[in-house]
């Protein structure tokens, strides 16, 4: 049963309580609709709409796994409770199109960081020439070297002294991370 107001619609939580669901989007369905291009939207407006067999603008959470597998997304049953709670903001134990662009854009932008991490991660192995796991002063040297800027001695070790934040006299990967996060 659904009762309509003037601003929005009143919709049934359960059997004893109502909530009223609002129709003006959040901040979170703001930014989602933003990152988003037209393409994307409608890409994604596809895949909900083969989901919502009754027409109803929302999907149950049981079909939310397949819909994100269609999308290329690979959420464990974890990762999907998770994204259900959290994105699910109306309460309704559904997730309506809205939701559902904040959801899909969190899942891109975990992939994005995840696929960054792993090149990150390549850039340390070649910096690390010994292959120790470390970059040593040396190493760090040559790194600053190879971009083509005029770089002192002492540029160098006020780099290095500030991405080793422990002070062990090389930087691990974890350091390098912190490093690159301060350039971009």
């Amino acid at each position: 049963m659904a009762l309509w107001g003037r601003q929005g619609v009143m919709t049934e939580r359960s059997e004893k309580s109502l909530r009223w669901k609002q129709e003006v989007p959040t901040d979170a369905q703001s930014d989602a609709r933003s990152f988003l291009t037209e393409e994307m939207i409608a890409e994604f407006k596809a895949a909900f709409d083969m989901f919502d067999t009754d027409g109803g603008g929302d999907i149950s959470t049981k079909e939310l796994g397949t819909v994100m597998r269609m999308l290329g997304q690979n959420p464990s049953r974890e990762e999907l409770d998770a994204i259900i709670e959290e994105v699910d903001e109306d309460g309704s134990g559904t997730i309506d199109f809205e939701e559902f662009l904040v959801m899909m854009v969190q899942q891109l932008k975990e992939d994005q960081a995840g696929k960054s991490e792993e090149e990150l991660s390549e850039c340390f192995r070649i910096f690390d020439k010994n292959g120790d796991g470390f970059v040593d002063r040396e190493e760090f040297g040559e790194i600053l070297h190879m971009t083509g800027e005029a770089v002192t001695e002492e540029d160098i070790d006020e780099m290095f002294g500030e991405s080793d934040t422990n002070k062990d006299g090389k930087i691990d990967f974890d350091e390098f991370l912190k490093m690159m996060e301060n350039v971009q």
